[in-house]
């Protein structure tokens, strides 16, 4: 991918699901490097098709799909770049269950191929990263809320992606967990997709946001 290549570019994607109406008509998207796009809508409006298709949890109808300068068409392609896409789940409990936070962050990079020794190391520089050495051990059933969204971030970071995409990142978090997190990801240098109702922290997290309606991305 050279430097002047977006990291997502959708071209044209429709897509509709079996016995409903077409949610996304023709839509475009691109994210570019150093960029944090922000994604408002309201339910049901495609927000998490979206993001289903970017994953090639769902493929689209019509349209394409170019992630890190290459077509995405078949499930190998995706798998390919699955790890370089680091998606945060809305529910940090869809996300985490392993029994320590540890073995939750090192689960991504094991199952890339990491010895033991690596992934140690890896978990160790991503919490460190994130403030949240002293995690490392707990049990991951007994965290806050907020606590489990910022281990979900660093079990995403693990994986060394090339992109952050996070979906609806602040739900349920309180002021102070949702200022934690936001201290996070302005720290990091990294492209960024976040889908949020949130609009006061896209608005200080985020570089450009978008409003998905009738079927498109719309400034």
């Amino acid at each position: 991918m050279s430097p002047s290549e977006p990291i997502i570019n959708l071209r044209g994607v429709r897509f509709a699901y079996p016995k409903r109406p077409e949610v996304l008509k023709g839509l475009d998207f691109r994210v570019d490097e150093n960029s944090r796009v922000g994604v408002v809508g309201s339910n049901g409006s495609g927000k998490t098709t979206l993001l289903s298709i970017i994953m090639g949890l769902i493929k689209p109808q019509a349209g394409t799909v170019e992630i890190l300068g290459k077509a995405r068409v078949r499930e190998a392609d995706f798998k390919e770049v699955r790890p370089l896409l680091g998606f945060v789940f809305q529910d940090a409990n869809d996300q985490l269950f392993c029994p320590t936070v540890a073995d939750d962050v090192a689960f991504g990079p094991l199952n890339l191929g990491k010895t033991k020794a690596e992934a140690k190391t890896i978990v160790s520089e991503t919490l460190a990263e994130l403030g949240l050495s002293d995690f490392s051990e707990r049990i991951t059933y007994d965290l806050s809320g907020g606590e489990k969204k910022l281990v979900a971030v660093a079990t995403a970071l693990a994986l060394r992606p090339k992109i952050l995409i996070l979906d609806e990142p602040t739900t349920f978090l309180d002021v102070s967990a949702v200022s934690r997190l936001e201290a996070i990801l302005m720290k990091l240098n990294l492209p960024m997709v976040i889908v949020s109702h949130d609009s006061p922290f896209l608005e200080r997290v985020v570089t450009s946001r978008l409003t998905m309606k009738d079927g498109q991305l719309h400034p």
